[in-house]
């Protein structure tokens, strides 16, 4: 997408991507506290996000649980050497499965560095992420050629990107 081809955003759909960024609200009708906050009532707010995600300016709205309080305390980011040619079909389904949060293609840095395909897994233990790490080397089969996990030790601050709009 070009500048030109951008999507046009008036003040009050930046006023909006502003008070949402962080999330909405935890009320009974957090479309309509947030429409309070900015003199608009909760169905247009609501017809406003459902465009900017038609465009592909709001990519989804949802919950995002801690998954920490939740008792997944065992983190991995599983790193996959998989063959160029097929990574990025066989990244689409692991990105599928349901223990993986997310699922991203980054490029090589040989030598020290032969991973291509990065899958972020969750579980309550070690045992469990490697049992679905078995899985993903499964579903990878012939394609992957080598692979790791590198364990979360720590929480750092998660944010998803802010913007001043």
């Amino acid at each position: 997408m070009t500048a030109e081809s951008a999507p046009v955003l008036d003040a009050a759909d930046r006023a909006l991507v502003r008070a949402t960024q962080a999330g909405l609200p935890l009320t009974p009708r957090p479309y309509h506290t947030v429409g309070e906050r900015l003199g608009m009532d909760g169905e247009e707010v609501i017809v406003r996000l459902q465009r900017m995600h038609t465009l592909g300016i709001v990519r989804r709205v949802a919950a995002v649980p801690n998954h920490y309080a939740l008792g997944y305390t065992a983190n991995g980011m599983s790193v996959w050497d998989v063959c160029d040619a097929r990574i990025d079909a066989l990244g689409t389904r692991v990105g599928e499965l349901p223990f993986v949060s997310h699922c991203y293609r980054r490029p090589r840095h040989l030598p020290d560095w032969p991973y291509n395909l990065f899958a972020m897994v969750h579980a309550r233990t070690r045992e469990e992420i490697a049992a679905q790490v078995a899985q993903i080397r499964a579903l990878l089969g012939e394609a992957c050629r080598e692979h790791d996990v590198l364990y979360s030790t720590r929480i750092l601050k998660k944010t998803g990107l802010r913007i001043g709009l």
